[in-house]
């Protein structure tokens, strides 16, 4: 049996667990949906043992076996680990919901098992209008490449399926931040490195904010392609995410086609990539006796205004100018981004730069050639060329 697996944790809402990976050349590949209240069992002997493939059977023990409630096996492969016993019941997270996508050298059993060290952890978060599939592939580049990594993807509240948890207000960034500080510490996880593009990079100076634990000491924090300050959005041409949200408003919460949007967002001066990237977010809607009736948004986007709204408004310079000791900010910005970056935003990052390295912090501004706002997507290569100082210090091979 070939190599080591990258596994990968989902939490999505209703579904409860998703465990899936796939071995290194083994061509096995496994994914399993558990109910929260089932139990696992791994009949293989709870010791030291080396598994070339496991069976893991899960099973509702409140339903009987019938056609329709069978028992869900998944094929996995397991190499030189160490099986631990899982606890009986899986409680789910009530904050966001999320993915954990684990490097080879993670130990699958860690995120279960605290006695096990806790693996270094990053946390990616997205954008407005985006979800955690956003850095979905990226985040399984990091985890090839620094396999002694975790990577945590979250729906930040009103967004994807946290959409489905029902939020107080107000909704802001400094809400959004305070619930993913929760997740964390709901999890467990101390996070090393808080990456955040657009809105998600003011998340995680709020974070910093706000936080003096469950946040490690070193941290790295990278904001891409935002300020700290005031919103300069919609310049050279490019889509406003006011103008879009609001337009999204106006539509119906239910309709026949994704074609349809993606037609009716072009029409009215949308670009192409933003008509079809805001598509993502519609999902089936079925009737009984009918496949399909169309298609409802996944986000919540009064919510979403409001977080925008806040975007827009919340001033995280004094975090910048005064960044406590062990924390490092990067700010990373497009090159072909010009109108999101003012003269001034550039002389108090460099001004920054000087004060925080003479109080054992840091501030960096770095430049991704060859691309516009949605930095993973323009020059992914680039932008994981620049990353990659935030994991050298743990890479394995």
């Amino acid at each position: 049996m070939a190599g080591a697996w990258d596994l990968a944790v989902s939490r999505g809402w209703g579904l409860g667990w998703t465990v899936a990976g796939e071995g290194q050349g083994s061509g096995v590949r496994a994914v399993a949906f558990l109910d929260p209240s089932a139990r696992c069992r791994v009949p293989v002997p709870l010791q030291d043992y080396t598994c070339h493939v496991g069976r893991f059977s899960l099973r509702n023990p409140k339903k009987k076996n019938s056609a329709s409630h069978q028992r869900l096996h998944a094929r996995m492969a397991l190499v030189d680990d160490k099986i631990v016993r899982p606890p009986n019941v899986v409680r789910p997270s009530l904050v966001l919901a999320y993915d954990l996508v684990q490097g080879s050298l993670v130990s699958w059993n860690s995120f279960m098992d605290k006695s096990i060290p806790d693996p270094p952890t990053a946390v990616l978060l997205h954008g407005i209008l985006g979800s955690r599939k956003n850095w979905g592939s990226f985040a399984k580049r990091l985890a090839q490449e620094f396999p002694m990594w975790q990577f945590l993807l979250v729906d930040l509240r009103c967004h994807g399926e946290s959409a489905l948890v029902k939020k107080n207000g107000p909704h802001t960034v400094a809400s959004a931040a305070l619930d993913v500080l929760k997740l964390v510490a709901q999890l467990r996880v101390t996070p090393r490195v808080l990456v955040g593009h657009s809105f998600g990079g003011k998340v995680a100076l709020s974070m910093v904010e706000q936080a003096a634990k469950p946040l490690a000491r070193p941290v790295k924090v990278w904001v891409l392609d935002a300020t700290p300050g005031k919103v300069n959005a919609g310049g050279d041409g490019e889509d406003h995410p006011g103008e879009l949200i609001a337009f999204l408003s106006m539509m119906p919460r239910q309709v026949s086609s994704k074609q349809n949007v993606i037609d009716a967002l072009i029409q009215e001066g949308f670009s192409t990539d933003i008509a079809r990237w805001v598509a993502t977010n519609l999902r089936p809607v079925s009737q009984p006796g009918s496949p399909s009736s169309g298609f409802s948004w996944i986000f919540d986007l009064k919510g979403i205004a409001d977080m925008y709204k806040s975007y827009e408004e919340t001033n995280l310079w004094e975090t910048v100018e005064n960044v406590p000791r062990g924390v490092h900010v990067n700010f990373l910005k497009a090159e072909r981004s010009l109108h999101r970056w003012a003269l001034e935003d550039l002389r108090r990052i460099r001004a920054a730069e000087e004060l925080a390295a003479d109080e054992g912090a840091g501030v960096q501004l770095h430049v991704l050639e060859d691309a516009g706002h949605w930095v993973h997507a323009d020059n992914p290569d680039g932008l994981f060329r620049i990353l990659s100082s935030s994991f050298l210090g743990l890479r394995t091979r």
